[in-house]
């Protein structure tokens, strides 16, 4: 329940009222696009902000209801002649609304716990990874699923299992190591380690570290850095995604670097972004201006370098799937298909709406389950009409929501970063 009316400040009226309700984001947003509501579109969410900043309505559970089913993946923004800011309306309604929202005891304690006792420590979440890690290989998790024993314990419970990442191998560790460049050193660069992508996808980090070094890249993985605050972000949290904020500031400011790469699409838009997250604090506010202008994404980075084309041959069908995150906040689109393109055999092949979201999210997997699997079936069926054996992606969360839709079609379709593929094609290169 909301317990009191929320209070959105000046700033966030000169963002709402630039919205002229022309309806241009109506075709971009995948929640409108799945019910055909306007309640569940950019423009019917922003006119209900409207009301409730202008007190015709209450901030209700039903209306709230509809902003949280928004994933935030800012489509509209793309689409939005007026340039209206909706990310940073959704992100400012999303923290309101939870200063006042009064959740049962349990939720709250576990929301808490998992926010500010996990996600910020590396240490605590690798724990947890661990044990993921070894409830795989042990083979307890193919018992599971095998007898669907958790069905009968708690739905809930089974659909978390189900959506559970796999775990690759060993994870990434940042230590504050030097990964030297190969060859003639052209830039020397921090690399974000982050918090999940790191302990679920650490050979795929390594694959990151070894693609910039092929590229001249001396590569710097500070210790003490933190989470982006992203997800902290999406779930209204914003305190904690501050304080990770000038954590991050401080460290790679001190990295002395010409850039800091980022392989998540989600973490390079927030980090993009510290500057409107810190704005009035008189420390780091101006820093973080500056600091955005040095994030780089990696796709971004290496054709900006330009990166090194690689000779080994990888004959294969891929499709790509463009990062919300990375096309919607970054306006990334091309650099990753110039990327794929440049591998030799390898055959890119549209998907109709591959801009379209696939349902990750961040936490929308787990909070908007229903949704979020809605959209994931949409996605696999524009994969399916490719008849592309993998699917290239650029961020963590749309690598492991792509590859539940891959187990719940019984395709047998991969799912890769674009980053691997390189890499893969480079490790060719003596083979060629």
């Amino acid at each position: 329940m909301v317990s009191a009316p929320p209070s959105f400040g000046p700033d966030f009226e000169e963002d709402l009222y630039k919205c002229v309700h022309c309806g241009f984001c109506l075709q971009a947003c995948p929640t409108y696009l799945e019910t055909g509501l306007e309640t569940e579109s950019p423009r019917g969410r922003i006119a209900l902000m409207k009301a409730v900043n202008e007190g015709r309505i209450g901030p209700s559970p039903t209306v709230s209801r509809h902003w949280d089913l928004c994933i935030q993946c800012r489509a509209c923004e793309t689409a939005c002649p007026s340039g209206v800011p909706y990310g940073r309306l959704i992100e400012t309604v999303t923290a309101e609304v939870e200063r006042h929202r009064k959740p049962s005891l349990l939720p709250r304690v576990a929301a808490s716990a998992i926010l500010k006792g996990v996600l910020p420590h590396q240490g605590r979440l690798g724990l947890l990874t661990g044990g993921l890690r070894l409830y795989q290989r042990l083979g307890i998790q193919r018992a599971v699923r095998g007898t669907r024993a958790l069905r009968v314990l708690s739905r809930r419970l089974a659909d978390l299992e189900e959506s559970a990442p796999a775990v690759s191998g060993a994870p990434f560790r940042a230590g504050g190591q030097v990964i030297p460049a190969r060859g003639e050193r052209r830039a020397r660069v921090a690399l974000l380690s982050g918090c999940v992508m790191p302990l679920v996808n650490g050979p795929e980090m390594r694959a990151v570290a070894r693609v910039l070094s092929r590229n001249g890249c001396e590569v710097v993985v500070p210790k003490e850095q933190v989470c982006c605050g992203a997800i902290h972000s999406h779930v209204g949290d914003l305190d904690t995604a501050r304080k990770m904020a000038r954590r991050n500031v401080d460290v790679f400011e001190a990295a002395g670097v010409d850039a800091v790469v980022t392989a998540s699409a989600g973490c390079g838009a927030r980090m993009k972004e510290y500057d409107e997250l810190l704005q009035g604090d008189e420390e780091y506010g101006a820093r973080s201006a500056g600091f955005a202008h040095v994030v780089k994404d990696v796709h971004e980075f290496l054709a900006e370098l330009p990166f090194v084309p690689p000779t080994g041959r990888l004959d294969r069908r891929v499709t790509y799937q463009d990062s919300c995150h990375l096309v919607n906040a970054q306006r990334i689109t091309e650099a990753p298909r110039q990327l794929l393109r440049s591998i030799p055999g390898l055959e890119l092949v549209e998907m109709d709406g591959a801009s379209r979201c696939c349902g990750a999210g961040g936490a929308y997997a787990i909070t908007q389950r229903a949704f979020s699997l809605r959209l994931l079936d949409s996605k696999m069926s524009a994969v399916e009409e490719t008849d592309a054996g993998t699917v290239a992606t650029a961020n963590p969360g749309c690598l492991i929501q792509l590859q539940l839709g891959a187990r719940r079609s019984g395709k047998p379709v991969q799912v890769r970063y674009i980053t691997d593929l390189l890499d893969e094609s480079y490790g060719k290169e003596s083979l060629a």
